[in-house]
């Protein structure tokens, strides 16, 4: 066999220079987060003194710190975390380490090289793949929303979660996270990271709409659908109502089938969350229902969602 031709070795070597160099780049903004003996994460020095992580790892809330790239260990203090999102936000003394350069995701495409980037005992390690599937906006199980879907096909090793997913320049896509889907990773967008960054920083929390049920996905006999002229043939039977909560202060039962709130049709847990906006806490929706075969409608006041998450 032919040995390579000289222009192949040194084309094929300055990639791998590249890529060393990319990683070295974007490795500098990203910290190693000490919250937790068996769940490890890394973290980005998003803003000056702001660092973001993911929030499935975080064992416990105080005394937390940082590894950070030149090995110094800093204390970080918990600003606020959203389950929903899988994001949290430490303040560190970000003094010395660099700060991400976040890039526009909006022209990413699909088959684009990618670098995963993690810290573990103050090292940087890196994996490289490609983005695999991009789609439209999605709300994970908790009812946040994520702007976009990002699905890369790199490895996200142990502690890699809370790293940053960055393009060949080194510049940050957003934050890689195995706690929002149970078949592989997801990153989740700068636009998204920058959204919920900016409401835990400026309250704590994100506020999500909740109405205190647990519902399941059902067919709606035709029979049922044909003598109410329904508009659907799907709907979401409750099979838990939470004590003292919106749905059972307002009357709703267990068995009782949701078919639409405020007019609009929900055949999955997914179409509730989306009516569930900030905008309507404390505000009244209308549950129109189905209870033993004959439609109804329920006015329930939409709480805040508890910080628990449930």
């Amino acid at each position: 066999m032919d040995s390579q031709s000289p222009d192949a070795t040194g084309a094929l070597e300055a990639f791998s220079n590249n890529l060393a160099a990319t990683v070295e780049l974007a490795s500098r903004a990203v910290v190693e987060i000490n919250a937790g003996r068996r769940l490890r994460s890394s973290g980005v020095h998003w803003r000056q003194g702001i660092v973001i992580t993911v929030s499935h790892t975080l064992r416990h809330e105080e005394d937390v710190s940082v590894t950070a790239p030149d090995g110094r260990t800093l204390a970080a203090k918990l600003t606020g975390r959203d389950p929903g999102s899988d994001l949290a936000v430490f303040t560190i003394d970000g003094a010395g380490i660099p700060v991400a350069s976040p890039a526009d995701a909006s022209s990413l495409k699909v088959g684009q090289l990618v670098l995963s980037i993690g810290r573990a005992d103050a090292l940087a390690s890196a994996s490289l793949g490609i983005i695999s599937l991009i789609g439209p906006p999605w709300r994970t199980w908790r009812g946040a929303l994520i702007d976009r879907l990002i699905r890369p096909d790199v490895g996200l090793y142990h502690g890699f979660s809370g790293g940053p997913l960055v393009d060949a320049r080194g510049m940050a896509l957003g934050i890689n996270t195995s706690g929002l889907s149970r078949s592989s990773a997801v990153t989740v967008p700068v636009s998204t990271v920058n959204r919920v960054m900016d409401e835990l920083l400026k309250t704590g929390r994100v506020s999500r709409g909740f109405l205190g049920v647990g519902l399941y996905a059902v067919k709606i006999p035709r029979r049922i659908v044909e003598a109410h002229g329904l508009s659907t043939a799907a709907g979401l039977i409750v099979v838990t109502v939470e004590p003292d909560g919106p749905a059972d202060k307002a009357g709703l039962l267990v068995g009782d089938m949701l078919v639409a709130l405020n007019g609009i049709a929900v055949a999955e847990t997914d179409d509730v969350q989306s009516v569930l906006d900030p905008e309507l806490i404390g505000k009244t929706v209308t549950a129109s229902i189905l209870r033993g075969g004959s439609p109804m409608q329920i006015e329930i006041t939409v709480a805040q969602r508890p910080r628990k998450g449930c």
